[in-house]
């Protein structure tokens, strides 16, 4: 950009300048706006060249070229200080500054918020994850500079997350990383991302020590170019400062060049040796080995093992190489595979273990025989071959520098191996004890001794000379504060000009020195020293005078891009992209799902061909042609990404669904852990209904008032009370089901009350009538709730209008008078009546003189009364504030009768010494009377198992009448009786009105839920806290697992190119608590719900109010309670008016779930499916869906010849119609030769079938079992390991095909371990149960339900068939040993904890516990994979111990709760659905191959051997290839793969190159060996030879048909030798 002009910046017009004149800086301090709270001044310390580019910068957009040390970091400080009119809040936009290193990103990050007052946010691998929108928001609200690594910013660019356009300042620390041909990060962003002719762009300030990077860009020729094309992809101009401004800042280092002598003959004899020992290793690689991939990344890793020792020997010595093999022998496999920079993990270990192990003895007999030592620390004489020359030579200069005062050196290596073996012999040698050493890799190098901490360590340890030598690798050129030093050695040359640059940078104190070592034989290597100098002379000269404009094309990246969101995915991001897409896939510890690539020639260049893992929607895709392999890979995953966009597999965001679901959609999670603890256990107030019949008022109507009446019958068990009959009347006809009610009311002592409902038809109150019966109904209810009120000497009846409006319930509770004819009865008015008459209602009393006692009269403490008043009628008792009844007179007793049986005692001495009262009538009788009771919840299950009811005698005791208060005239005990136990079948009656009027509901939507009944209805709204003897519970795990079922199928058969793992978060995300909550409220299913205790004091009804009045401004005072010590509202369980009652959302959802097991339990699927429907899940599905899967399984056909398939049919107990299925049903997703496809979706579809079997099988055989009990069982029944039993019952372990050579030795051990004899079982931690096999069952199980075509009724005996070992294995299993545990400790006050044990075993962790008190002290260890699995293992031990003492807990075992719970017959409950017919002739009759395609081979016939002296053996193999041996060839390339590095497709010279290259064999060479006949009938015949690391004295020839094309005779040579290799071993044959 010409200066002078400016660029449009966010937040800004495009002409303004982003901030005023820098030369208005001071009045810009001066000035008071909204920069008053900038504190921090970053001007104020500026150098002035310094303020001269910032000043450049804020006028357009620039790259500052300077050397290390000179302050880049402080110009980009000014400018964002400038900026911050643009950046700080309330400002929307932001600064983000990239840098290139994690290291760097923490590194600067603090810079900034030391220089300014700016808000600074960090970004890097290593920092939290944030996965959505929402979380980037929140970053950007909060933070004003963002600093990151551009990794980052391409994936917030290409998702959506950050726009260009939120971007004010866009910072490139190292820009000279933004190269024209390169991918790195910097490129994509201004590629892709970055408009320069939008209309709001940011400003771009790059900073870099070099502003050319890489072999080549700083040539003569090329060098103008380079930096032209860096300021285009910029869109920027390079400036620097002339030295002699940096003179008083920065020192420049003396360069100097040592010399070393050329190899030593004795190295290169080592080197033969030690490739001897490597020969012999790859010739040990068994041909037969069935993992192919795990052959060929061994040898790679072989070969890059043996490249780095050799180059340890050579620049080392033999030192060297011996530190060099201990140091990779001594690491781990992910270890081993940094140090030497080789990919991939799957490989022998034990051969590579073997090859070091063999270096390194070979090492060290060389030093024990030549120097007679084995330790470095007691070395005298340094010599070659011991110590390289080079070696030599740097231990040489570090011994001239040694005593130097305040000495540090760096030495530079260019290889991790190197630079951890040079780091352990400086620390070793006695000469160099001044020099405190040690080594800094990249975190990167994925070394556990190099974490991002110790290399901090390390760093912080040499600035403050604790350490005063560093051997680096790179990562100590940039990116790392280093403090400067006196002496910086390349010991390995730098392979940049950058990199000379840089290293060279580190050398900035005075008088320091830049030394190169260099071999004296080498002239290459000073040329290359002398090559930097000039290119870094003509890079200066270049930026001060430009000498051409002329630039790199920069080619065009290809995008795509989704128009919905913006997001936009470059080529070169979509193959981090893929790879992520891939990690995302279910994977386990055997198979780790991974993009494969393959590279085909083709005529328009190189193809890419890429297989996705079996799991994946898409299985392969194969690129365009590209001029270059990394352009045509980049291209296929392009086209792979736009390809699994389509399929639905990314999101509208161009990520992994699971990655963006937002938390909106998932409310607070996707699965039944699916909520953070404190929103699942958060209640919310709800209203509760009340039921429509007892809403019915009869105010306002006329002077008759028709009522229903019922009699309520009171059936007790012993007949030991006597009830007076009551009757219920009410407006409303109740429905038949409530007609029908029977209320078990459980007393004490395990007697109880059967309650029920006769209608005795419909009865005509008057006004006057309804009157006395309100009064009467208010009377009893005060008795019985409010008796207080009756302590006062008069007690007002009778309802106001505001009251009787204002009641929620319209019913009357009457006593009656049954009719000696029928079922007829009438209201008791004469009852009523008379009690209505009593005194305290201001009734005038039938009294006589206080001074007169006739016979017929007694003195009570308000007065004297007839005694027919005082029989039967409640009286309270001032002394002892108790309300009785008054049962009778006994006119036998006195006050001057025995109290007590030994006669000792008076009533009147009694009551003296009690109570201090003196008896004025001692010769009154006395009173027979029974204390009135307090209410209770009768629907509690208060009877004791198998406990008979008794009789239980009434708790009478004798009162003088004189300290009686007469309160209610002609209110019997039997009344009494009678209304203790209305409250509680009212109670439950409303519920079950509750329950129909949802019922009615339902049935108005869809017909199916008429057949459901009320009291199931009832069963699913009432949660185990009412402790009603009914609850949803045991509905809940019923529906749970149809629910599971039926979203699953439809989800399977919906998605067909969906995988497990999406398939499995769709079906959370559905069945969630979370879901089910939002979908019943939508419903308004909560207001049916019973979720409290039924407290009789909160009993209102008509003539019994709720005091509490709510509002919504009274709600919160009513309903909530401060909590003085946590400060927050805490829900009260208070009654309302409304009927407001707490729910919390897991109850709401769990209620969703009951309704579907009771509509399964009533009714059957259709209806269950129905009630899903209506609510908003939907299930459904077609016929054709089905038996489109069913055909689509035919494409595994091709395993039929790997599979015994009528003998798994047998195992099975189904004949299979769709083999492919039962072929499909054993595909490991490792197994990826058929091009695609595994069992992960049959066993997604298995499992969910599987859960409602076996659930619906335990909750019918065991109806008496607790919810709890059968959730605990239906946990021990339906898991991967009790499947894994019945797999290894079956055998089904050796029909699975899998190319995992781990898996396979884990089935065997596992399977090997369960067939044990039963006496050689001790508790012992044995073999963990490898997953796969529990999924075989679990996808058998999915097959056999889509070949039935969803005939659950064939699926269910197969299962009945699975579970002797599945209730074998879960009967002598405990569900929770630690849990058991803990409940026998509490159960003996015993103590428990868990103590860590160091263990010597990697990965592995070990738990030890103890118990200790009264007495006893044990312990048990155990470990495991995990913590969790180590105090499993820990705690059976221990329990075990117990239990063979004879320990019990207070609680059952569930093994002793099945033993003493009688079975009944097992149903498959619900099913009533039709199966769909999948047998159709057209689609499933293919005949069954089991012929191997390799027996008949193409004629191999040998023409002739020649062995010369000195030279390999020449095998020359001749090939005739008859047509149908061609033919099957052909087959064979279509449908088989070689190895998982070979594609299946393209030409077979090109595969043949391919295999050449994975096998690290030399590239074969195509010869066309003779051409015969005329011009226009030529035949060309070609041979192709090939040299074989595994025969290393051989090299074979293979010879082609004649062919009319050449290239045609290349491909039948190549096709022979194809064919020769598999028959020898070389390659995988078809089988594999």
């Amino acid at each position: 950009m010409p200066d002078g002009e400016t660029s449009p910046v966010a937040g800004g017009q495009p002409s303004m300048d982003p901030s005023p004149s820098f030369s208005d800086q001071l009045s810009l301090s001066q000035v008071k706006n909204h920069d008053d709270s900038v504190k921090k001044d970053p001007r104020t310390i500026a150098r002035k060249y310094q303020s001269e580019l910032c000043k450049k910068a804020m006028e357009e957009n620039i790259i500052v070229y300077l050397g290390t040390g000179c302050g880049k970091t402080h110009i980009a400080v000014l400018v964002m200080y400038e900026m911050r009119h643009l950046i700080q809040k309330p400002q929307t936009n932001i600064c983000i500054f990239l840098a290139p290193t994690v290291a760097l990103v923490h590194q600067q990050a603090k810079v900034i918020a030391d220089s300014t007052d700016f808000k600074v946010g960090t970004y890097c691998g290593s920092t939290k994850r944030l996965k959505r929108h929402r979380d980037w928001e929140q970053e950007i609200g909060q933070y004003e500079v963002l600093v990151m690594t551009p990794q980052i910013l391409v994936h917030n660019l290409s998702h959506c997350f950050i726009t260009m356009e939120m971007i004010a300042l866009l910072i490139f620390d190292e820009c000279h990383h933004a190269q024209v041909k390169s991918n790195h990060a910097y490129a994509v962003i201004m590629k892709v991302f970055y408009k320069s002719n939008s209309t709001k762009v940011p400003r771009i300030f790059g900073m870099t020590a070099s502003p050319v990077v890489g072999k080549g860009a700083s040539s003569e020729a090329n060098l103008a170019k380079s930096i032209n094309s860096l300021e285009q992809m910029l869109d920027a101009k390079v400036y620097s400062v002339e030295d002699r401004a940096l003179q008083s800042f920065v020192t420049t280092p003396v360069i100097k060049i040592h010399h070393y002598a050329s190899m030593a003959n004795g190295e290169s004899s080592f080197s033969s040796k030690i490739y001897e020992i490597k020969c012999q290793c790859i010739a040990n690689l068994s041909r037969s080995i069935e993992d192919h991939q795990k052959r060929m990344n061994t040898k790679k890793l072989l070969n890059r093992m043996h490249d780095n020792v050799v180059f340890c020997l050579r620049n080392l010595g033999i030192w060297g190489a011996l530190q060099a093999s201990r140091i990779l022998l001594s690491s781990d496999r992910s270890e081993r595979h940094e140090l030497v920079e080789a990919e991939g993990n799957s490989s022998d270990d034990s051969l590579c273990d073997r090859y070091l192990a063999q270096a390194a003895e070979l090492f060290t007999s060389e030093c024990m025989i030549g120097d007679g030592v084995s330790d470095l620390s007691s070395m005298e004489i340094l010599k070659e071959p011991f110590f390289s020359a080079k070696l030599l030579r740097l231990i040489g200069i570090l011994s001239n520098f040694r005593l130097q005062k305040n000495m540090k050196c760096i030495i530079f290596v260019n290889r991790i191996v190197t630079a951890r073996s040079l780091s352990y012999i400086l620390q070793k040698l006695k000469l160099l004890q001044q020099w405190r050493s040690d080594f800094l890799v990249g975190v990167h190098a994925g070394l556990k001794s190099m974490s991002r901490k110790t290399m901090n360590i390390i760093v912080d340890k040499f600035r403050s000379g604790e350490l005063n030598l560093l051997v680096a690798t790179k990562v100590g050129e940039e990116g790392l504060d280093i403090q400067t030093c006196c002496l910086v050695i390349r010991f390995d040359l730098p392979e940049t000009v950058a990199s000379f640059i840089q290293s060279r940078g580190r050398a900035r104190m005075p008088q320091s020195e830049y030394a190169f070592l260099v071999d004296s034989g080498n002239k290459k290597e000073l040329d290359i020293i002398d090559g930097f100098e000039k290119d870094e002379y003509r890079m200066n000269m270049e930026i001060t005078s430009r000498t051409s404009n002329e630039t790199y094309i920069i080619p065009e990246e290809r995008i795509f891009r989704v128009d919905a969101s913006g997001a936009s995915v470059s080529s070169g991001y979509s193959i981090s992209l893929l790879h992520q897409y891939c990690s995302k896939l279910p994977h386990d510890e055997y198979f780790d799902p991974k993009p494969n690539f393959y590279y085909l020639d083709d005529s328009g260049g190189i193809v890419c061909h890429i297989t996705l893992p079996s799991n994946a929607p898409i299985h392969q895709i194969l690129g365009t042609p590209q001029l270059s392999m990394e352009a045509s890979k980049r291209d296929a995953c392009l086209k792979a990404i736009e390809e699994l966009y389509k399929l639905g597999a990314l999101s509208d965001c161009l990520l992994p669904k699971q990655d963006d679901a937002e938390p909106e959609r998932q409310v607070s999670g996707s699965s039944d852990e699916d909520e953070c603890e404190d929103a699942i256990s958060r209640g919310e107030l709800h209203e509760m209904l009340v039921p429509s019949a007892f809403r019915q008022s009869w105010i306002n109507e006329d002077k008759i008032v028709h009522f229903n009446s019922y009699y309520i019958k009171f059936c007790p068990s012993p007949e030991d009370r006597v009830y007076k009959e009551f009757g219920l009347y009410i407006m409303a006809h109740f429905p038949v089901e409530a007609e029908k009610l029977e209320v078990d009311l459980h007393l004490a002592h395990s007697r109880s009350v059967m309650t029920k409902f006769v209608p005795c038809g419909i009865v005509e109150f008057d006004k006057d009538e309804i009157k006395m019966a309100q009064n009467f109904q208010e009377m009893f209810l005060k008795i019985i709730l409010d008796r207080l009120e009756f302590v006062s000497e008069f007690v007002d009846l009778g309802m106001g209008a505001e009251s009787l409006t204002s009641s929620s319930t319209f019913y009357l509770l009457l006593p009656v008078v049954l009719q000696e004819y029928g079922n007829a009865m009438k209201v008791d008015w004469k009852t009523m009546k008379r009690c209505l008459c009593s005194p305290i209602f201001r009734h005038p009393a039938d009294t006589t003189d206080n001074k007169v006692f006739p016979l017929d009269y007694l003195q009570l403490a308000n007065g004297s009364r007839h005694i027919r008043d005082v029989e039967n009628s409640l009286v309270y008792a001032p002394h002892k504030k108790t309300f009785y009844f008054v049962t009778n007179i006994n006119y036998q007793k006195n006050g001057l009768s025995p109290h007590d049986n030994l006669g000792t005692s008076t009533y009147v001495d009694y009551f003296i010494e009690k109570f201090s009262i003196h008896l004025k009538c001692p010769k009154q009788p006395l009173l027979h009377v029974k204390p009135l009771s307090n209410l209770h919840n009768l629907l509690h299950n208060r009877k004791c198992e198998d406990a008979e009811p008794q009789e239980l005698d009434e708790y009478l005791i004798y009162l003088p009448p004189e300290l009686c208060e007469l309160k209610i005239i002609g209110f019997s005990k039997d009344i009494g009786s009678s209304i203790s136990l209305l409250p509680s079948i009212m109670h439950r009656l409303q519920n079950l009105l509750v329950a129909i009027d949802l019922k009615h509901m339902l049935s108005s939507s869809f017909p199916e839920a008429h057949e459901i009944s009320g009291l199931r209805v009832l069963e699913a709204l009432t949660t185990e806290k009412c402790q009603e003897r009914l609850s949803l519970e045991r509905l809940e795990v019923l529906g749970d697992a149809f629910l599971k079922f039926a979203v699953a199928r439809h989800f399977f058969l919906m998605h067909d190119s969906l995988h497990e793992g999406d398939l499995t978060n769709r079906r959370s995300n559905t069945v969630n608590n979370s879901n089910l909550f939002k979908l019943a409220i939508k419903r308004n299913l909560q207001v049916y719900i019973c979720d409290q205790t039924f407290d009789p004091s909160q009993f209102y009804a008509l003539g019994r109010p709720c005091p509490r009045v709510c509002s919504k401004e009274t709600e919160e005072s009513i309903h909530f309670s401060l909590n003085p010590v946590k400060e927050q509202g805490k829900a009260t369980e208070t009654r309302c008016n409304k009927n407001h009652h707490w729910l919390h959302r897991k109850t709401i959802a769990d209620v969703v779930e009951a309704l579907v097991g009771a509509f399964l339990v009533d009714s059957g699927f259709k209806a269950a499916i129905a009630f899903l429907k209506w609510i908003g899940i939907q299930v459904d599905f077609e016929a054709s869906q089905v038996v489109d899967i069913c055909r689509a399984s035919a494409g595994y056909f091709p395993l039929s010849s790997d599979v015994d398939i009528p003998s798994l049919e047998g195992k099975l107990g189904h004949h299979f119609f769709h083999k492919g299925l039962l072929l499909q049903a054993f595909v490991h997703p490792s197994y990826n030769k058929l091009g695609g496809g595994c069992y992960q979706r049959l066993e997604f579809l298995g499992d969910a079938v599987l859960d409602y079997l076996i659930t619906s099988y335990l909750f019918s055989a065991y109806p008496k079992l607790k919810p709890g009990q059968l959730t605990d069982l239906r946990s021990l029944s339906v898991n991967n390991k009790a499947f894994a039993c019945v797999a290894v019952d079956r055998s089904f372990d050796k029909f699975l095909l899998c190319d995992s050579n781990d898996l396979s030795e884990a089935i065997k051990q596992y399977v090997d371990y369960v067939r044990r004899p039963v006496s050689d079982s001790d508790i012992k931690e044995g073999p963990k149960c490898p997953k796969a096999l529990g999924d075989l069952v679990e996808s058998c199980v999915g097959a056999i339900l889509l070949d039935s075509g969803f005939n659950l009724k064939k699926v269910w005996k197969i299962m009945t068939s699975f579970l002797d070992p599945i209730m074998k294995f879960s009967s002598s299993l405990q569900l929770s040993p630690v849990r058991d545990l803990r409940e026998l400790c509490q159960s003996h006050n015993l103590e428990l904890e868990f103590q860590p044990v160091p263990s010597k075993l990697t990965k592995m962790f070990s738990v030890e516990a103890k118990v200790n008190g009264n007495g006893v002290f044990e312990t048990a260890q155990g470990t495991g994979q995990n913590k969790k699995e180590a105090c499993r293992i820990a705690s059976l031990k221990l329990f075990s111990k117990f239990k063979y003492q004879g320990w019990k807990a207070k609680s059952k075992t569930l093994e002793e709760v099945l033993e003493s719970t009688s079975k009944m017959e097992p149903k498959l409950i619900g099913y009533d659905e039709t199966p769909i017919d999948v047998t159709d002739t057209n689609i499933a009759s293919h005949k069954i191959v089991n012929a191997d395609l390799y027996k008949s081979n193409p004629e191999i016939r040998r023409i002739q051997e020649t062995v010369e002296i000195c030279s390999p053996c020449v095998i020359h193999v001749g090939q005739r290839l008859q047509s149908s041996a061609k033919g099957k060839l052909g087959q064979i390339y279509e449908n088989h793969e070689y190895g998982s590095d070979s594609s299946g497709t393209g030409t077979a010279r090109s595969r043949l190159y391919e295999f050449c290259a994975a096998y690290c064999w030399k590239p074969p060479s195509f010869e066309c060996c003779k051409e015969e006949g005329p011009d226009h009938l030529k035949q060309f015949t070609c041979k192709v030879t090939l040299e074989i690391e595994e025969a290393q004295d051989v090299i074979f020839e293979f010879v082609g048909e004649p062919q009319s094309k050449k290239k045609d005779a290349a491909e039948s040579a190549a096709e022979g030798a194809f064919w020769y290799l598999q028959q020898q071993g070389y390659l995988p044959s078809s089988g594999n």
